[in-house]
């Protein structure tokens, strides 16, 4: 696997210093880099790249905006000296959101992640549902272990992804999205707010889900399923 990156910074030292951290990877391999976003963007025209590191403020054209108006997307990675550019990442399902001064380590951990990103969008679909699932939260991509989802909660606009011994998962994104994301014999809907994983409940009665930890509602559209899991028992 190797992956095409090339990297917009309007800081020739920042430049220098992301060029000297991909050298370190013999899997990338850095194509180009530019001092201004107007010819970065003129050679993201005709040329398909895997992963683009940009910085956000630059005096031309933002980081943001070059990224928003690329017609084909690569990975983003977006490194910045500002925090208030978070939310504008977020909108954009950027890989990652490094702040200056880039740390190696930090600089590995954004790499990691969108090599990992990169071998499960290049995997069979069926591979890819029955492995895990990627969301956008807390201004990255985040990688969810199917196995320890123990349940989905919907929150209007939002969801949370309850794991086993980890911080939920909140993303931006409504119920029926991530259901359309997640193994049609792994998970169910229950109710308008709730997708359960079918291998760990525990038992259903009086229209509630028993699950390992909580007990769930069954709303009136979802007791089909109910039914076909009382006969499988």
């Amino acid at each position: 696997m190797l992956l095409k990156c090339i990297a917009i910074d309007d800081e020739p030292l920042a430049l220098k210093l992301i060029a000297g951290y991909v050298a370190r990877f013999p899997f990338l391999q850095l194509l180009n880099t530019f001092e201004d976003a107007i010819t970065g963007a003129e050679f993201l025209k005709n040329t398909p790249i895997d992963l683009l590191f940009i910085d956000i403020n630059m005096p031309d054209i933002t980081g943001i905006d070059l990224v928003r108006a690329l017609k084909v997307k690569p990975m983003v990675i977006f490194t910045t000296a500002y925090k208030n550019f978070a939310f504008e990442g977020f909108e954009l399902e950027a890989i990652d959101y490094i702040l200056k001064p880039i740390d190696f380590k930090r600089f590995e951990k954004a790499v990691e992640k969108a090599v990992d990103y990169h071998q499960y969008k290049t995997r069979p679909a069926a591979e890819q549902a029955d492995e895990s699932l990627y969301v956008y939260s807390e201004y990255r991509m985040v990688k969810v272990d199917l196995n320890t989802i123990e349940y989905i909660e919907s929150m209007e606009d939002y969801i949370k992804i309850h794991v086993t011994n980890a911080k939920t998962v909140l993303t931006l994104m409504p119920l029926k999205k991530v259901l359309e994301k997640l193994p049609a014999d792994k998970f169910q809907r229950i109710h308008r707010s709730y997708i359960v994983p079918v291998n760990k409940i525990r038992s259903i009665q009086n229209r509630k889900v028993k699950l390992t930890d909580i007990e769930l509602p069954v709303s009136e559209s979802y007791l089909d399923f109910v039914r076909n899991w009382m006969k499988s028992r």
